[in-house]
């Protein structure tokens, strides 16, 4: 029996690419193609992948450089309300490692205007 080598990813994830686009997961795919539908039926506006907001800012700390904290969502776009909704998908709750609650927590006190959805 022969064994290939193919290095497998952290949480079984499969790369997927969709109008060109490469998603990190099935699961991250699927979601990107409901928006768009949704952007089309005009349910939604403005969706963007892979928004970025700076959590926190960069610094000097002993003149020494503290680079910046940042938090890059899954996607962005507006409701019919015109409320800001942040998206990020996840496999399942037992896989949020303890960084990515940790810029949660931050991302909620930095932007609490901003509707934040996980989908799971």
């Amino acid at each position: 029996m022969i064994r290939w080598n193919i290095p497998r990813s952290k949480y079984h994830n499969q790369k997927t690419v969709i109008d060109g686009i490469k998603f990190d997961s099935k699961k991250e795919a699927n979601r990107y193609c409901e928006l768009k539908i949704l952007e089309r039926c005009k349910n939604i506006t403005c969706l963007k992948l892979q928004p970025e907001y700076v959590l926190q800012e960069q610094f000097k700390h002993n003149g020494k450089n503290i680079r910046q904290i940042k938090y890059i969502a899954d996607f962005e776009y507006y409701n019919l309300t015109g409320q800001v909704v942040v998206e990020d998908v996840k496999a399942s709750k037992t896989f949020t490692t303890e960084v990515y609650k940790l810029k949660k927590k931050l991302f909620f006190k930095k932007n609490p205007d901003i509707l934040f959805k996980e989908i799971y």
